[in-house]
């Protein structure tokens, strides 16, 4: 039997997650904290939001926009820093208050914010009497602080609780089980025929076929909430390019320069496999010629980046290939739902500005590396 005469398509689907999934074994994502704070989007829109706030309500009283703007930034230190607190300490305690019910944690969010608050203005009030000398007072202004800070602290934890209850898991089930929940039919059956086929000539290999196969059906089965390391995504990726080239032989080159500094980075599951898969199916596939695939990962100024590039046939450009931006945009939003704006996702076709040489098409990630492994 000729293996690169094996049927045309070997790939994972990218079908939508159906109402039995939980029958089948597919759990769904748990919800997640409200006080997991510990990431810059977080942050980011929590301070924002809280000056957002602020500087409507300080507004009311100005006489004109430069008035709004002076009042705002006399304020601005004091919720800044009571901003600042709130996340840091709720970052930091989040693992107790994930132990508490709901309503305990509300208790918990709301005297958080109001000691913030009264901590914030009464250090304002000395910043302000050692600049100016005006005496620090006592007493209703550190109250009416710590009511300020309790109402905006419930505002941040009802966002936190939607966030956590409502948009996560409602986009990690309807997306991040879209690449995981099924692989197609045909994939199944060509590679039990090549394993097949192999048995009479090389068990060995029909025994290391099947070893690969299962690996590829446990990770497209579990959880779509799962977390992966780069290192396992990029051995569930060899094994599929190993079942790959069984059918393409020589016309398909891959090359791995991956840094063992990287693997640690923390993605979501089955993240890589569908961006080989991209590239086996619209670079090597429709080329008679075949082509090559670099996977390249490294750690620069921090993150990591890692990149899959491929070649493209210059008869058929990328861009008429029907389909290819399903897998592209779920990489993308399950990035963006594990890592939020410290990720950094990116894809295109690169072309020659004299057209002499074939375009090559080229997939980017950046990845936080995790803490442990970047000290």
């Amino acid at each position: 039997m000729d293996f690169n005469e094996l049927p045309p398509s070997t790939s994972f689907g990218s079908t939508q997650l159906d109402a039995q999934a939980g029958s089948n074994g597919l759990s769904s994502p748990v919800s997640g904290s409200p006080f997991d704070v510990c990431h810059v989007g977080v942050v980011l829109r929590v301070v924002l939001g809280v000056q957002a706030v602020v500087a409507l309500a300080v507004s009311v009283q100005a006489a004109s926009a430069g008035d709004a703007f002076n009042r705002w930034s006399q304020v601005a230190v004091v919720t800044l820093s009571a901003s600042l607190f709130w996340l840091v300490v709720a970052c930091a305690g989040k693992r107790w208050v994930n132990t508490l019910s709901d309503w305990m944690q509300t208790c918990v969010a709301l005297a958080l914010g109001a000691i913030a608050g009264g901590l914030a203005q009464y250090g304002g009030a000395l910043l302000n009497e050692y600049l100016i000398g005006e005496r620090a007072l006592t007493g209703w202004p550190q109250v009416s602080a710590m009511m300020t800070g309790a109402a905006l602290s419930a505002l941040a934890l009802g966002w936190l609780r939607h966030r956590a209850r409502s948009v996560v898991p409602a986009h990690a089930t309807a997306r991040l089980a879209e690449l995981q929940a099924r692989i197609r039919p045909h994939f199944l059956f060509n590679t039990l025929n090549t394993a097949i086929a192999l048995v009479q000539i090389d068990p060995q290999r029909a025994e290391r076929v099947l070893e690969d196969l299962a690996e590829l059906f446990r990770q497209a089965l579990q959880s779509p909430s799962s977390m992966s390391t780069l290192r396992e995504e990029v051995s569930l990726a060899k094994r599929y390019l190993d079942i790959e080239a069984l059918r393409f032989g020589e016309r398909m080159k891959v090359r791995w320069d991956v840094d063992e500094a990287a693997g640690g980075a923390k993605v979501p599951a089955l993240v890589l496999q569908p961006l080989v898969e991209n590239a086996v199916h619209h670079g090597i596939e429709v080329d008679p010629q075949g082509g090559w695939i670099t996977v390249r990962a490294g750690v620069q100024g921090g993150q990591v980046v890692l990149t899959v590039s491929n070649s493209v046939p210059l008869q058929l450009p990328l861009q008429g290939r029907e389909g290819h931006g399903m897998a592209l945009r779920n990489v993308r939003q399950r990035l963006k739902l594990m890592h939020d704006v410290v990720a950094d996702f990116d894809a295109r076709l690169q072309q020659s500005t004299d057209g002499r040489q074939p375009p090559v098409y080229v997939v980017r990630m950046v990845l936080p590396l995790p803490s442990e492994t970047s000290a």
